[in-house]
């Protein structure tokens, strides 16, 4: 890969951001492998692991040769690979599979604001890796039947047009709302699978977390997570849709942290944002205004408590700051 120009402040800033992203990633996995008592769940982690570790050593070269200082990133001063086994039933594979999910929206965002060609190209290898490992994850979690299938719907036989703009408004005659389309139900399920992965994971952080702040920030993200839930699941109940059972996974009793407080705080601010970008994408493709109204609330309740952990990561100290633009 030729270099034929430095690098500019936006590639510098989305490869500050995969840094940080990234390493946070491998300390997670490496607290997993350490409890994961699954043979091919150990293996699966530790082969993307070893492949994301070269990504990172890349990067740090990339960095390096703009003769920019590597960002601290997450180190082994934040994961406790011995620590008691957190995450059971599959539900480290399950986290996998969100950052995976997280993980391929970003590097969508950073290809958009990259013009080199070799950083083009090195988000295009991490997308194909990510990518491949999402696939994994998710043939792992559907051969142990944890991962629930979306309903079946009968496929349609014609095409049509909307020409009545109640469609939006989500009524037909005598007031009733129009049932649910196909696009409509896609978003609604994914909202309620991360948000049962998101309450079983605040849980986690919530029980093992020793700083009592933090700790209730983490119970207040599963009581976030559980609102959401509640609330979707409704939609679907009213539509007559049997909303997807509760995944497999589960977790022990311990109470001893395999991350750092940092981390998980972290982890979670970014968990934060993705659900942002999930409500955005509600609002744009569900046609049935109450729909994009309920989204709108959802939207405003999660951006107020990312807002409030990221507030509590800089009083903390713990929050490393983005290099500033400078003539």
């Amino acid at each position: 890969m030729s270099k034929t120009r430095k690098m500019s402040a936006a590639e510098f800033g989305a490869l500050w951001t995969t840094y940080h992203k990234k390493t946070m990633i491998l300390r997670i996995l490496e607290g997993l492998i350490g409890s994961a008592d699954d043979e091919e769940a150990k293996s699966l982690m530790s082969d993307l692991h070893q492949k994301l570790d070269k990504k990172v050593l890349e990067m740090e070269t990339l960095i390096a040769n703009e003769g920019a200082a590597v960002p601290a990133g997450f180190t082994s001063q934040d994961v406790h690979p011995d620590a008691p086994k957190l995450f059971d039933n599959e539900l480290d594979i399950m986290f996998c599979r969100v950052l995976k999910e997280i993980s391929m929206g970003m590097y969508v965002l950073h290809m958009t604001i990259s013009y080199r060609e070799d950083i083009i190209e090195y988000y295009t290898q991490l997308t194909e890796l990510t990518q491949a490992y999402y696939l994994k994850f998710t043939q792992y979690l559907t051969k142990k039947n944890l991962l629930p299938i979306p309903n079946y719907s009968a496929m349609p036989k014609s095409g049509g047009y909307i020409t009545d703009p109640t469609y939006t408004k989500g009524l037909q005659l005598f007031g009733e709302k129009r049932p649910l389309n196909t696009i409509e139900y896609g978003i609604l399920y994914h909202s309620i699978e991360t948000n049962i992965f998101g309450m079983e994971l605040m849980k986690a952080f919530a029980q093992c977390s020793k700083d009592e702040e933090v700790k209730k920030y983490f119970i207040k993200g599963h009581e976030l997570a559980k609102e959401i839930l509640q609330e979707t699941n409704k939609v679907l109940l009213k539509n007559d849709i049997q909303p997807p059972a509760s995944s497999g996974g589960t977790l022990t009793s311990s109470t001893t942290a395999p991350f750092s407080e940092y981390l998980m705080l972290y982890c979670t601010y970014l968990l934060g944002g993705f659900g942002l970008g999930s409500q955005g994408f509600t609002s744009a493709f569900a046609l049935r205004s109450d729909l994009s109204a309920k989204s709108a609330v959802f939207a405003k309740d999660t951006f107020e408590y990312t807002t409030e952990g990221a507030k509590l990561m800089m009083e903390k100290g713990w929050l490393e700051e983005p290099p500033g633009m400078h003539g």
